[in-house]
């Protein structure tokens, strides 16, 4: 029991005895780590503070030896600035001694200047007075001369002058004929062959005049079949058609008329299959039309396309091709204009290649140079205008529609193949057998140009010879001279083209001919 009380007194104390050592460490230890950190503080301040000195020595030391080193660069930068502008001060002084040395020369110049005015206007004082003097001598001299002469100051002038034009004249006309004559010597013999190579190489038939067409009948019972109960049927046809039928007294035979070469053809095929078929009434001659004007568009799309590939001319519009072929229906002084815008292409196309120029553009140009005659009886124009328009709105090349304007010299050629297409024309449609007149206009034609011939002064006779292809004017010699017919023949030629139309050309001949004649007896 003793023992028990023992080791309990025991632990009690050690438990108090451990509680105290516990308390003094809880209590002093801190604050012996509290010293222990300010004294290691302490001595971190102390040698910062000995690093900020050594810092701020340095510091010192360096920024007087960078106050040194710019102190320097002042001084140097001084020193060449002073050296800069002593050199602009000596050409300063320089520009200030030229600049009085110019002004000492101005002045001595100006002084030279004003004597010389001064001698000048001395001199041209004395030249009036002189000038004065000739003056009343010239007008004295022009008198006697007017009293000499008989002749005033202006009339004399108009003489002198008329004299000078005269002569002029005469100089003038034996210039252009040098020049034309030399031109001719170059380029007849090398324009001879290209024409007649081109002309060997192409033929056509010759052609007749057809503004009308006929169709035969069986008999003279079916012309009462066609004109039909009160004329019903003629009236049917004519109406659907557009065309006059024309019921004479002439046996087995219908002439229909029409402007419109289209229509003339679509009748004509219309009365063929009427008459073979045998029903001619309203419903069957409709019908009849409709089909036939389909199978003529058809013929003319045909006609274009072949037209194309003959002349081996690709990426032509479509549409274009359609009026190429609707000129196999249309024709010009009896010529066909589908055969003769085919001729007009062979030939171009020859003429281009010996020239070395491009051939199936210059036959381009040929096939289209009369497309407008394909519209010229449905629309209002010209058949160049209308040509023209229609090139320009399928987008044909430049050349071709300059072709087009100026193969009858409405507009001016600005390319060779133009000029090309100018011959090639003129060279179909001259050709023999290729066009006809009617009688009346070619009795026009003929008086009008011998009546251009005859309104010259000094003609006094003139002949129109092979058709009108050649006039020859007969002058009087006293009054015409040699150089004077040949400008009589260059204004007869500008004359007949601007106010005639014609086909092929013209060759004007001025004949001065001279005869002394006696008779011995």
């Amino acid at each position: 029991m003793v023992d028990w009380y023992i080791v309990l007194i025991a632990a009690i104390a050690a438990l108090v005895f451990g509680f105290l050592i516990t308390l003094v460490i809880v209590k002093f230890v801190p604050a012996f780590q509290a010293k222990s950190a300010e004294r290691k503080a302490e001595k971190i301040i102390r040698d910062a503070e000995i690093k900020a000195e050594q810092i701020r020595k340095n510091a010192q030391l360096d920024g007087k030896q960078t106050i040194a080193e710019m102190k320097q660069e002042a001084e140097k930068d001084i020193r060449e600035r002073k050296q800069e502008y002593a050199q602009l001060e000596n050409k300063l002084n320089q520009r200030e001694a030229n600049i009085d040395k110019r002004d000492a020369n101005l002045l001595n110049k100006e002084n030279a200047i004003e004597e010389k005015n001064e001698t000048l206007s001395r001199r041209l004082k004395e030249c009036d007075k002189k000038e004065a003097v000739l003056q009343s001598k010239i007008d004295s001299i022009i008198s006697e001369l007017e009293k000499v002469a008989q002749l005033s100051v202006k009339e004399a002038r108009e003489e002198i002058f008329a004299r000078v034009e005269s002569k002029m004249s005469m100089e003038i006309a034996a210039y252009i004929k040098n020049k034309e004559d030399e031109a001719k010597a170059e380029v007849d013999e090398k324009a001879k062959n290209i024409l007649g190579l081109a002309i060997s190489k192409f033929s056509q038939e010759a052609v007749t005049e057809r503004t009308v067409c006929t169709v035969a009948l069986p008999s003279d019972e079916m012309k009462g079949r066609i004109i039909g109960r009160e004329g019903r049927n003629i009236r049917s046809l004519e109406q659907l058609l557009g065309v006059d039928l024309i019921i004479d007294d002439t046996p087995e035979v219908i002439t229909i008329s029409c402007f419109n070469p289209i229509r003339r053809e679509i009748a004509r095929r219309t009365l063929d299959i009427l008459i073979r078929d045998g029903r001619i009434q309203p419903g069957r001659i409709e019908e009849v039309t409709a089909k036939v004007q389909a199978e003529l568009d058809e013929t003319i799309r045909k006609a274009g396309e072949e037209a194309a590939f003959k002349l081996g001319l690709p990426k032509i519009n479509k549409d274009l091709l359609m009026y190429v072929g609707r000129l196999k229906y249309r024709t010009s002084y009896g010529q066909n204009a589908f055969d003769h815008s085919m001729e007009v292409a062979y030939l171009a196309g020859i003429m281009a290649a010996e020239l070395g120029l491009d051939q199936n553009l210059a036959k381009r140009a040929g096939l289209l140079h009369d497309i407008g005659k394909a519209v010229d009886f449905e629309q209002e124009g010209s058949h160049v205008e209308l040509g023209s328009r229609l090139a320009k709105k399928y987008n044909e090349p430049d050349v071709v529609v300059n072709a087009i304007e100026s193969h009858h010299g409405d507009k001016e050629a600005k390319f060779i193949i133009s000029n090309l297409i100018q011959a090639a024309d003129t060279l179909s449609a001259a050709r023999p057998g290729a066009r006809s007149e009617t009688l009346e206009n070619y009795i026009k034609r003929i008086e009008q140009l011998e009546s251009i011939c005859k309104s010259y002064d000094g003609v006094y006779q003139c002949f129109a010879m092979q058709s009108g292809r050649e006039v020859r004017v007969m002058v009087v010699p006293d009054k015409i001279s040699d150089l004077e017919a040949f400008k009589l023949a260059r204004d007869i030629r500008e004359r007949i083209e601007t106010e005639m139309t014609y086909p092929g050309q013209i060759k004007v001949s001025v004949i001065r001919e001279y005869r002394a004649i006696e008779t011995a007896k």
